[in-house]
């Protein structure tokens, strides 16, 4: 009994012994466990501890078994999304382009001020506070509902799901291959932003095409700056600073090509907003935009160029539509509406009962008015791009002198050289511009008001509309006066001088009389005219009328006349002496306007235009005309030819070749219808008078020239 109780103690001993070699062995690390199994070798129990291990190796592969079964489906998940990661990518970038609308590009509208913040989850919040001057014609383009400040926009973490990513990358990581992951994923998204960055080819065509192509952009970066900042380095800054120098450098280039295609100026200013959206949104992610607000301002030329032809089309309308009349008013009401729409002032025309009439027609106010226009239409593309008021200024007023120079002043002459245009038009236009130039110190007050910087400033531009509306009134002026002279020449060519009569009417010939009929009634129009433009229209009339009688006695198809004819002549120059003492136009001195009629070919002319008058006029105030018809009429040849060349003479007017020219006329004629006369002592002795005075007219004017 002792025997066995005491075999049994021993058994429970070594059992014990066993048992703490094996659980050191489990816990022990291999380099230290080489004390443990020498003791297992020195002990008399070798082979029932090896039955023990046995066991014990047999329990534990059990249970890695078990621990294996219940972990296989996920180890075997796990490995098959690994293998789709390249389908999983494209599904990731599909889903974040969707998902992205509802949190990029919120509130492209001008005049808002963004507060942007970021942490690892938020892309930004849109706080609207409109703090553009609107006009009563904003079209209110991209209207959006006011949004409360507070209000949460989702993050990037809540519209994409990421954990494709993180398991693939967590599984990589425990194989010992995170960095054949990080590889893989840099190069696949390097693919994707090649995608994503490549605009469609209808993307210039409307709002939608620009939104979308920014919204992959804006989204692309916001999942990469996510993954920077939730993983440990599947990405880095330089990897992400990298992909934006290449994105930038893509999406500036088809920026530039797309918006070319654009004519639309609303378009394009809604473009504009898009881009400074999305510049705001991005720069709150670290990435540089300079070169963005850079390309702003090419496309704010562009803005201007879109504009200029939008408002070339508006004058356009607006100068066709005009029916270049005063503006009538009949009631207090009708008054105020005008003066409220043109700065205009007028205490005699206040003074007057209604009904009245305004100097100026309709196109003055709508015209005056679209320039203020097109000011506000500069003044949007302005806002948001981090400018200074003197830059603001600049722009508005360079762009404003393009609009006055260039557009109005096109569509003013286009008007000015119609073929149909009217005396009266052009007499309106005169006056339109006449108001439009006074009106320009009320646009330059308009713009200081808008950018605050005093038109006093250095560097501050100066707008060109007085030249501009000098410009085209000198035009109107201009073109008067060729249709004054075109009339008078249509009138000239019913003149129907029988060169070869006997008879006299005693009266003015009728195309004359209708001809002094319509200039006196044309001239009676210029009354609201500048002074100077009527006096100047009326003398260039009276010159050119001058000139073409001149022309029409000595043309070369009347090669004869008689007494009679010039005698009817004399009585048409006359009447035009007579139109221009009645003093048409008012304003002349004295005799000016007679001046007209002076030989315009030869000496006088230069002077006449000149304002030097010889001192020779103060005796003689005949013209030449009435010089040269009063000698062929009295036949006072020896006065002529005696007096010639004297400062005093009766005939200092009267030219020698004219006189030949006439004298040989009339010799022609005389010889012509008198076939008898050789046998009439008179008419010889006249024919050989015509003959002697004839030779000493040539040998005057061979010693004049000599």
């Amino acid at each position: 009994m002792e025997r066995g109780k005491m075999a049994e103690a021993e058994s429970l001993e070594t059992a014990a012994e066993h048992e703490r070699i094996l659980r050191e062995i489990e816990s022990t690390d291999t380099a230290c466990i080489g004390p443990t199994l020498r003791s297992v070798y020195d002990g008399e129990e070798h082979g029932r501890f090896m039955e023990k291990l046995e066991t014990r190796i047999r329990n534990h592969d059990r249970e890695i078994e078990k621990m294996c079964n219940f972990h296989y489906q996920g180890f075997v998940d796990s490995i098959t999304e690994l293998l789709k990661v390249r389908g999983e990518a494209q599904k990731l970038k599909a889903q974040q382009q969707r998902n992205l609308d509802n949190i990029v590009l919120q509130q492209p509208r001008l005049g808002s001020k963004r507060k942007c913040k970021k942490d690892a989850y938020t892309i930004f919040d849109a706080e609207m506070e409109s703090t553009s001057p609107k006009s009563e014609q904003d079209s209110g383009i991209l209207d959006v509902e006011d949004e409360e400040d507070d209000e949460e926009v989702p993050g990037a973490q809540d519209l994409v799901d990421f954990s494709p990513v993180y398991r693939c990358l967590h599984i990589y990581s425990v194989l010992g291959a995170r960095e054949t992951f990080e590889n893989y994923y840099r190069k696949q998204r390097r693919k994707q932003a090649r995608l994503v960055l490549q605009p469609p080819s209808n993307m210039h065509e409307t709002l939608d095409g620009y939104r979308k192509y920014f919204n992959q952009i804006v989204g692309f970066f916001v999942v990469e700056d996510h993954i920077l900042h939730t993983t440990q380095g599947l990405v880095n800054r330089a990897y992400i600073d990298e992909l934006w120098e290449m994105a930038l450098s893509k999406t500036i280039a088809a920026l530039r090509t797309h918006s070319s295609y654009c004519s639309d100026p609303n378009l394009v200013l809604d473009l504009k907003n898009l881009i400074v959206l999305f510049a705001d949104t991005l720069q709150v992610y670290g990435f540089p935009v300079n070169q963005l607000f850079d390309m702003l301002l090419e496309i704010r030329d562009q803005y201007s160029e879109t504009l200029l032809k939008k408002w070339a089309g508006i004058f356009r309308n607006i100068l066709d539509s005009d029916n270049y009349s005063p503006i009538p008013v009949t009631c207090e009401e009708m008054y105020k509406k005008v003066v409220g729409q043109f700065p205009f002032q007028d205490t005699e025309l206040e003074k007057q009962s209604f009904p009245k009439k305004f100097p100026f027609s309709e196109f003055v106010p709508k015209v005056y008015n679209q320039i203020k226009e097109f000011i506000y239409a500069c003044l949007k593309f302005s806002e948001d791009l981090h400018l200074s008021s003197t830059e603001v200024d600049d722009m508005i007023r360079k762009s404003t002198n393009l609009l006055l120079t260039r557009t109005l002043s096109n569509s003013l002459q286009n008007v000015i050289k119609r073929k149909n245009i009217g005396l009266t038009e052009l007499v309106q236009i005169i006056i339109n511009t006449t108001h439009l130039e006074k009106s320009c110190k009320y646009l330059e007050e308009f713009i200081t008001n808008i950018t605050n910087v005093l038109p006093e400033t250095v560097h501050t531009t100066k707008l060109y509309g007085t030249t501009t509306f000098k410009d085209a009134r000198h035009a109107a002026e201009e073109e008067i006066y060729t249709n004054l002279n075109q009339k008078i020449d249509q009138f000239l060519q019913l003149a129907d001088y029988d060169w070869m009569t006997g008879d006299l009417d005693n009266k003015a010939s009728d195309y004359l009389v209708d001809l002094i009929a319509f200039l006196r009634s044309t001239f009676a129009v210029f009354t609201h005219l500048p002074g100077k433009v009527a006096q100047t229209a009326c003398m260039s009339a009276c010159k050119h009328l001058a000139t073409s009688l001149m022309q029409l006695l000595l043309e070369a198809e009347v090669r004869q006349l008689t007494l009679g004819a010039l005698q009817q002549f004399n009585l048409d120059v006359r009447e035009c002496e007579q139109f221009a003492r009645s003093g048409p136009v008012p304003g002349f001195q004295e005799d000016t306007l007679q001046l007209a009629f002076i030989d315009l070919r030869q000496y006088f002319l230069p002077r006449i235009l000149s304002g030097h008058f010889p001192p020779v006029l103060q005796y003689s105030t005949k013209s030449s005309f009435f010089q040269l018809l009063d000698l062929f009429i009295q036949w006072d040849w020896s006065t002529y030819l005696a007096d010639y060349g004297q400062p005093n003479c009766k005939y200092l007017r009267v030219n020698p070749v004219t006189a030949l020219t006439l004298l040989e006329k009339m010799k022609d004629t005389s010889r012509k219808n008198n076939m008898f006369a050789q046998f009439r002592k008179n008419e010889r002795d006249k024919q050989k008078l015509i003959d002697t005075v004839a030779k000493q007219l040539r040998g005057l004017i061979s010693s004049h020239h000599s």
